[in-house]
């Protein structure tokens, strides 16, 4: 019984200290991505958010439950690694699919965003352009739901398919 407490014991010491390890690479890491550089003032505004990423979007079509745009891929955007950020990813996702669904949900009816699934597929680089295509899957009285596919556009690779879930809520009357 003592050796089986003592082997525990032992166990419990080498896991915090490659868990120490594992802490002061991944602070490392932090660091070098500029976790502890201060936000330059030009980006503490109220709307900074959606009007850099509505920057790098151009509108190539609407129709009733479906959208079509082509995001320009640029270095504010990117990741360390020089390709398109998957925040930035989820990001388009939730303005084109609630662009989309805007087609066909009454104004009158507010939308909730309930679920997003994301499948990131292959990288997207810095300088290229991504086609990205939202439809509308299903609209009903209380939910809304949307496809969503990005493309490099110079080869047609499929870098990223989503789905999103909005519940469609009617607005109060007082």
């Amino acid at each position: 019984m003592a050796s089986k407490a003592s082997s525990s014991a032992s166990q419990t010491h080498a896991l915090s200290s490659i868990s120490d390890q594992r802490v002061s690479l991944t602070l490392a890491f932090l660091k070098a991505l500029g976790m502890e550089r201060p936000l330059p003032q030009i980006f503490d505004t109220s709307g900074i958010y959606s009007n850099l990423f509505r920057s790098f979007l151009k509108v190539n079509d609407i129709k009733k439950g479906r959208i079509s745009c082509t995001i320009a891929i640029k270095l504010p955007i990117a990741n360390f690694y020089g390709t398109l950020h998957g925040g930035s990813v989820a990001s388009f996702v939730e303005s084109l699919s609630t662009a989309c669904a805007r087609t066909v949900v009454a104004e009158d009816k507010e939308l909730f965003l309930g679920e997003i699934t994301l499948s990131y597929l292959s990288a997207a680089p810095i300088n290229e352009e991504v086609q990205a295509e939202a439809c509308v899957v299903k609209s009903g009285r209380n939910v809304t739901m949307i496809a969503l596919e990005f493309k490099l556009k110079k080869t047609g690779n499929l870098t990223c398919v989503a789905h999103t879930t909005f519940y469609n809520f009617p607005v109060a009357k007082l």
